[in-house]
C-alpha cells in the first residue's frame, strides 16, 4: 500500500483511512474537510470510531496515542490535527 500512495498527502492519505477504517460508505475521501471537527458536529464520529481510527492509524503509520492522555481531543479533532501528530510522532513522514 506503501508505494501507491507515495505522492499523495498525508491528510488525503487520513481521509481515505478514515472512509476505509470505519466503513463510510456513504462518504468519499474527497468530501473530508482537512480543518473540520471529526467529531460531533464534523463527521459525527463516535468514541467506538475513535478507538478503531486509532487502531487503524497506530497500524497504517505506526504511530499511537495512550488511552486518557489529555491531548487527545486535540489530536483526533481534525483530519489536520491527525496529520500533525503524525507527522511529529514519525519523522519519517514529516515531509508527507
Amino acid at each position: 500500500m506503501e508505494t501507491e500512495t507515495q505522492d499523495e498527502s498525508l491528510e488525503f492519505r487520513l481521509k481515505k483511512l478514515i472512509v476505509e477504517a470505519l466503513i463510510l460508505e456513504d462518504l468519499k475521501p474527497e468530501d473530508i474537510e482537512t480543518e473540520a471537527p471529526l467529531f460531533v458536529e464534523g463527521l459525527g464520529l463516535d468514541s467506538i470510531d475513535a478507538l478503531e481510527l486509532a487502531l487503524a492509524i497506530h497500524q497504517e503509520f505506526g504511530v499511537r496515542t495512550t488511552q486518557g492522555d489529555e491531548r487527545n481531543r486535540e489530536i483526533f479533532y481534525s483530519v489536520k490535527s491527525l496529520a500533525a501528530f503524525i507527522r511529529a510522532e514519525n519523522p519519517a513522514l514529516a515531509s508527507a
